[in-house]
């Protein structure tokens, strides 16, 4: 089992809850607006944007806020900024080899951000190319288990191109190659299976495994990056057995 998967899914429902809920919409939105600038409004024609709205109604996001994201982004609506995604990639604690995702309408911001997040909490920055060779660009969905089986998702997507399907405790994790992401989700639809989020997403090769003290260091670091307005995503290649993220929740 994946443990940064796992973590990642408790932190994210922990997340529409607590402090950060404000920080959370405002990423979300800026997807919507990206995806909307990028594919045009039509959510039929735009797979990213109705991927990227489906997750923002998932973690409550007000429909107000989002038909105005989705109006800034084509550019029915005034007050849209020109974001672009850059990548940052870094080591952090034991190691760990980190890829950061940017988004944003200020470069130097979030270059110093992300070198400010890296460097107070034992990570370094890296040269481009010396970290991404160890992720591939991999189609990820999460789907809530409610009363589903394994094999009921698995069954729905394998003839899509997924992968693998995770178990993940509380939902399952679907892999397909990222150009296989929209065949995936539209084949969980057809057969009424609900998912939380359908993102291309980078998925390491291979894992450091920590301990409750390299867990508990990393956590801290991928905090400190998500605290940045100007960072969408985190992906790191470390793996937390379920004994330690028990001691890390506790």
């Amino acid at each position: 089992m994946s443990g940064h998967s796992k973590w990642a899914t408790t932190k994210h429902k922990k997340a529409v809850i607590d402090a950060k809920r404000g920080k959370l919409f405002a990423k979300l939105i800026k997807n919507i607006e990206v995806a909307a600038r990028t594919g045009g409004a039509d959510v039929d024609g735009n797979p990213t944007l109705f991927d990227a709205i489906q997750k923002a109604k998932k973690s409550s996001v007000p429909n107000k806020n989002i038909d105005s994201a989705v109006k800034r982004g084509a550019g029915l609506e005034a007050g849209g900024a020109d974001y672009e995604t850059i990548m940052y990639e870094g080591y952090g604690p034991n190691g760990v080899a980190v890829l950061i995702e940017c988004l944003t309408d200020n470069r130097n911001r979030a270059a110093s951000d992300v070198r400010v997040a890296m460097t107070r909490n034992g990570g370094s920055m890296a040269d481009p190319g010396s970290v991404s060779y160890l992720f591939h660009r991999k189609g990820v969905v999460i789907v809530p288990k409610g009363e589903l089986a394994e094999d009921d998702v698995l069954g729905a997507v394998l003839d899509a191109g997924a992968e693998e399907v995770n178990d993940l405790g509380e939902t399952f994790e679907v892999i397909s190659e990222a150009t296989d992401l929209v065949a995936v989700r539209t084949a969980l639809q057809q057969e009424s299976i609900d998912y939380d989020s359908a993102d291309a997403n980078f998925v390491p090769t291979m894992h450091v495994e920590l301990d409750e003290e390299g867990a508990r260091k990393i956590f801290k670091l991928i905090d400190a990056l998500e605290d940045s307005d100007d960072v969408q995503n985190v992906f790191a290649n470390f793996d937390v057995s379920d004994e330690v993220m028990e001691k890390v929740d506790a």
